[in-house]
């Protein structure tokens, strides 16, 4: 069994206006060390997805009955979704499970130093006593390459740098040693010299920890240097999952294709950009059929309007869900 298993994940919202759909029929699967990226832009469902995994929606989030969501452990299968109380909820919210956000500003207490912070966490996640979980704190500082960690510690969040908070949220995270590390979105508000280190010391604590990485981003560049296999959204529903090499190299999703067709090329510097055409409908009027079919370029008329397309298999471990798609896996 994988580390972390998610089937027919479908969450909605209930507001004034009714119940809101925000994520459908999502089903992926986390292996230890390895990294999922999920990429999609603004709007898709990826942070709502992420922060079901540790029950963080509001309270006016509502799952369907189908959902699941099963984190195995060394003694035991949790299921995520029946945790109730605080105490139940402790596994998965910094213990087995820890979270890192794009913008630690707005993570950290900022009338709490970052120590008191570290050392607060270790205390309700583990057995330590204060001095123990301080000793820890300071050696995470140092090993995600804070300079002068001792110092550090005993500062508050708005002293230290953008790429100082951000490693400082993510020795937080890792001071539980936890089983999964869910990345939301971790290096948009860095510099691209800061990005870079960002993401060999997230490449370099998977292999020393052997810990898996949910790594959200609507940076497709950034996957491709960090993940191993790749899940991309659209709307709330998972439209093309796969080895980030294959999906990358060879996308048969239209919005895949649209989403790499956007990207600048520095060997093209004259060509204009190829935006994807239209926006991203609004969840309260979220099209009928396949989701992307009122910005498709490939839409069939009378079926993608209708019908939700099924996954097809394109290769052994790569799949889409596109009527443009025929059953050997290549467009129609």
């Amino acid at each position: 069994m994988s580390l972390l298993t998610v089937e027919n994940l479908t969450l909605q919202f209930r507001t004034d206006e009714g119940l809101i759909t925000a994520v459908e029929s999502v089903s992926f699967e986390i292996n230890s060390g390895e990294v999922l990226g999920l990429v999609g832009e603004s709007g898709s469902g990826k942070s709502v997805t992420a922060k079901s995994l540790m029950q963080l929606n509001p309270s006016n989030a509502v799952y369907s009955p189908e959902s699941s969501i099963q984190l195995e452990l060394e003694n035991e299968v949790v299921d995520v979704l029946s945790l109730q109380d605080s105490s139940e909820l402790v596994v998965v919210r910094g213990g087995a499970i820890s979270m890192i956000f794009q913008e630690p500003m707005a993570s950290f207490a900022p009338a709490l130093t970052i120590g008191y912070q570290m050392v607060e966490q270790l205390l309700i996640h583990t057995s330590m006593s204060k001095k123990a979980a301080a000793t820890l704190s300071v050696e995470m500082l140092e090993r995600v390459g804070i300079s002068d960690a001792g110092q550090r510690f005993h500062q508050y969040a708005f002293e230290l740098s953008g790429g100082m908070r951000q490693r400082a949220m993510i020795a937080m995270a890792l001071s539980t040693k936890p089983k999964l590390l869910i990345a939301d979105e971790p290096t948009t508000a860095l510099d691209v010299t800061i990005q870079a280190q960002v993401l060999d010391l997230m490449k370099d604590l998977v292999s020393e920890f052997g810990m898996a990485i949910l790594f959200i981003t609507h940076d497709l560049g950034v996957i491709a240097q960090v993940a191993d296999r790749v899940s991309v959204m659209y709307l709330g529903r998972i439209v093309e999952s796969g080895p980030v090499r294959d999906v990358l190299h060879s996308p048969s999703h239209p919005y895949t294709k649209g989403l790499l067709h956007a990207l600048p090329k520095l060997d093209e510097l004259d060509k204009p950009l190829t935006p994807i055409p239209g926006d991203i409908p609004s969840p309260l009027e979220r099209p009928p059929g396949c989701v992307f079919h009122t910005r498709c370029p490939e839409v069939l008329a009378d079926r993608c309007n209708v019908s939700i397309p099924t996954r097809t298999k394109v290769s052994q471990f790569h799949t889409a869900s596109c009527f443009a798609i025929d059953s050997t896996g290549k467009a129609a």
